[in-house]
């Protein structure tokens, strides 16, 4: 991780564009399953590139580890985990600490939910205020005896000992697109030895699909509907390269668009078609954006991205491409302040239960740069053009408000952000990369 980040956080006003290549962090939600479903091989060793130490990552690493799996860090971001099999977790001796990743929380009920063994989770503040429910509802209906605060909603939450005996599939119609449940599901499937179905209202990321068939595992995708079969046993690839994020890519994609005279080259991207729509929110506002030497690991997309800035101008969009660009919206919204005419984004009301209700948080605190945004119950209304001045901002302690702040200011008259830290849990370079990039 880059050094200690100062309470508050000046970003000046780029004056002459950026310029150069980037090197994108690995992609946060392959990096939590490449933990998880190597953990489970029978007596492999995984061997993974590119994993993505933030603090969500690690957290996951050490619950990995609490769980009995052997995993070993090497010195160039690389991990060799050496799986115990579909039935060798271990009890866990102590609480297992989430900290802020919902990611980690939701996969891991389900990867336990099928366990002879008791685990209790904790984590911090803001993990302990978003809902569980949507996750514990299908794994209760599979067999998981599951207990939390406030009608075994909100952590702590303890995954009951259980006996695969107890488990049966399900065909389950989720009211909401979610990967993270989806995913939770597959994964109490996959450890409990049973068929399941879901049904999504629209397709989600399929990361666990992806990573799943990597290691042999039959899951079937057909349009909304997946359908998990059981396997025996697991042995996946000896090498897995975690993608660059494109969330954590998206912020440059923006920067580079907006900021004049800029030209950069992002590397190792993710690709994944269930995660695309930046790209295509983008090139829909008349982004200049072009993609090269494709190619494959662990079941993803990678390539390489070319961003130039170029003139981009409002657009409009709604609930059928959110679970596809669910976490870039507050990127977006700093694209929209610099485009031309209005911007308009509804069914993004999931955003309201992510680390911090992130409509309010953008409508707030953007405002203070430009009087443009209108907060809406499920999204936003932004005014592009308006000139942006300098202000501080806060960041609600969310990673992806502090990074869309920094490009705001940095595309504008300079900003301070209050608690910039927050960047550490997916992208502790972040600053450092700012301000390498600049001519």
């Amino acid at each position: 991780m880059s050094g200690v980040i100062p309470l508050n956080k000046t970003i000046a006003k780029v004056k002459n564009g950026i310029h150069g290549t980037i090197v994108i962090p690995g992609d946060k939600s392959v990096s939590h399953r490449s933990l998880m479903i190597s953990a489970l091989c029978d007596g492999q060793t995984v061997h993974v590139k590119n994993f993505l130490r933030s603090a969500d990552c690690l957290s996951t690493l050490e619950a990995i580890r609490a769980l009995g799996v052997t995993v070993k860090e090497n010195e160039d971001n690389s991990l060799d985990i050496t799986g115990v099999g579909l039935q060798g977790l271990q009890e866990p001796q102590t609480i297992v600490d989430a900290g802020d990743s919902g990611t980690l929380l939701r996969l891991m009920m389900g990867l336990l939910a099928a366990q002879p063994f008791l685990t209790t989770f904790t984590g911090d503040a803001a993990l302990h205020k978003r809902p569980m429910g949507r996750v514990i509802k299908p794994l209760e209906m599979m067999g998981a005896k599951i207990v939390g605060r406030k009608d075994n909603t909100l952590l702590p939450i303890t995954i009951l000992p259980n006996e695969k005996k107890n488990f049966h599939g399900i065909t389950y119609e989720m009211p909401v697109a979610s990967a993270q449940v989806k995913s939770a599901i597959l994964l109490a499937a996959l450890t409990a030895g049973v068929e399941v179905k879901i049904i999504e209202p629209v397709p989600s990321r399929n990361h666990t699909e992806c990573m799943m068939r990597a290691f042999g595992i039959n899951v079937e995708t057909n349009g909304n509907e997946v359908v998990f079969h059981p396997a025996e046993r697991l042995q996946g690839p000896k090498t897995i390269e975690v993608p660059g994020d494109i969330s954590s890519a998206a912020f440059w994609l923006v920067a580079g668009s907006i900021i004049p005279n800029s030209s950069i080259v992002l590397k190792n991207v993710g690709v994944n078609p269930s995660r695309t729509g930046i790209l295509d929110v983008l090139r829909d506002m008349g982004a200049d954006i072009v993609e090269t030497n494709r190619y494959e690991s662990g079941g993803e997309a990678i390539a390489d991205i070319h961003v130039k800035s170029a003139k981009l101008h409002g657009t409009a969009f709604g609930k059928d491409i959110m679970p596809r660009l669910i976490d870039e919206i507050p990127i977006i919204a700093v694209a929209a302040l610099f485009a031309e005419g209005e911007t308009k984004i509804t069914g993004a009301e999931e955003l309201r239960v992510k680390e911090t209700d992130r409509l309010h948080a953008i409508a707030e605190e953007f405002n203070k740069l430009a009087p443009a945004i209108t907060e809406l119950e499920d999204g936003l209304i932004i005014k592009g053009g308006l000139p942006l001045k300098n202000s501080e901002a806060f960041s609600y302690d969310d990673h992806r408000i502090a990074m869309a702040l920094a490009i705001a200011g940095a595309a504008g008259e300079g900003v301070e952000i209050s608690h910039p830290e927050c960047v550490n849990i997916s992208y502790p370079e972040f600053y450092d990369t700012l301000s390498n990039v600049q001519i």
